[in-house]
């Protein structure tokens, strides 16, 4: 597809600064720009590719002053990049869907599908499930009994639903994804032996969510274990059973959050970090890559770092010291040794 700088300065309400002319076909980096790609630049360090960049045209904040001649036309906007997402997000949508239900997918009689989907090769749906118009459901996916998924969700490959979930409207789910599958449930019965405890609850996802790949979400014990409106998964994720995550939360890869913990709206947590169960996690925690949340967060909007997670600026601050504490004990020991000495005489 080809657009002129005209026409996407439209769509993104923006401010030309060279030819408006100028054809464009791809999207590419700035430090790999060529000749009708356009590109965006949002970080200041990458500032010096503009002047050397071969793309067509560049997304620009409106604000940005050069230091030397830009070759490339601009179109400035307010966000750069927000309206960068917001072109992909327009490529994306102009791209044909896939429409059609392979002859190899296992439907279910009692099973319901909705209008213009896409259901793929070795697709299975189980009995009274519901697949909503619209719904793209990749090779080798599996959804169990009793699921629904909401109108105009992806499934790409290889993801299994387990029985009763629920899926909203407009998610996103990625390859190797399994949600529902059993909480971590075990009753010690003796010294070397555990007993297994039902998980008879469900997941609940709720509208536009998306979730990366190979995500795990347990089932609840009992009741429902929720992904609320809005919120975004990386990949590699682990949701425990009961667990609670609050709307439009967005959490990085490596991340593992364990039961019946209920994480507040609008958080943002860091890859790897771990928190524990049984807590709550106040609306707008930030928390620091690597990060373990051992207690209760109370305070909302706090910025947190470290194992255990402190308010950031004390974590640096005592990270300063952790290059010095062998210097530190070297002296203290010593000075220890010099006192013992004055004492015995």
């Amino acid at each position: 597809m080809e657009f002129t700088v005209a026409t996407i300065a439209g769509f993104l309400k923006g401010e030309i600064e060279g030819n408006p002319d100028v054809k464009v076909n791809t999207i590419a980096k700035i430090e790999e720009g060529h000749e009708g790609a356009l590109s965006f630049l949002a970080n200041p360090k990458y500032e010096q590719y503009i002047y050397t960049t071969k793309s067509s045209a560049i997304l620009v904040n409106k604000d940005f002053v050069p230091s030397q001649r830009v070759s490339a036309t601009l179109i400035r906007v307010q966000d750069a990049y927000k309206a960068f997402a917001s072109l992909l997000t327009m490529v994306e949508q102009a791209r044909p869907r896939k429409k059609g239900i392979h002859n190899t997918a296992v439907i279910e009689q009692s099973a319901r599908i909705g209008k213009d989907v896409y259901i793929g090769a070795n697709v299975f749906i189980g009995e009274n499930s519901i697949i909503g118009d619209n719904c793209a459901l990749y090779p080798n996916v599996y959804i169990g009994d009793n699921v629904s998924v909401g109108q105009s969700s992806t499934i790409y490959p290889n993801v299994t639903i387990y029985h009763e979930c629920l899926v909203g409207d407009n998610c996103t789910i990625h390859a190797g994804t399994v949600i529902g599958s059993d909480g971590f449930g075990f009753a010690p019965q003796s010294e070397s032996e555990f007993m297994k405890i039902p998980q008879i609850g469900n997941v609940v996802i709720e509208d536009n969510v998306e979730i990366g790949a190979n995500v795990a979400i347990d089932r609840s014990t009992m009741g429902s274990t929720i992904i609320h409106k809005g919120v975004k998964l990386d990949n590699l994720i682990q949701i425990a059973h009961n667990v609670e995550v609050g709307e439009n939360t967005v959490i990085a890869a490596q991340s593992g959050i364990a039961g019946s913990t209920k994480v507040g709206k609008n958080c943002m947590v860091g890859g790897q970090v771990a928190i524990i169960g049984h807590i709550k996690v106040a609306d707008g925690t930030k928390v620091g890559a690597k990060s373990g949340i051992a207690q209760e967060v109370k305070e909302e909007n706090q910025i947190l770092q470290g194992i255990p997670a402190i308010p950031y600026k004390q974590w640096y601050r005592a990270s300063a010291v952790f290059k010095d504490l062998p210097d530190i004990n070297r002296k203290v020991s010593a000075n220890e040794r010099e006192i013992n000495a004055l004492k015995k005489k």
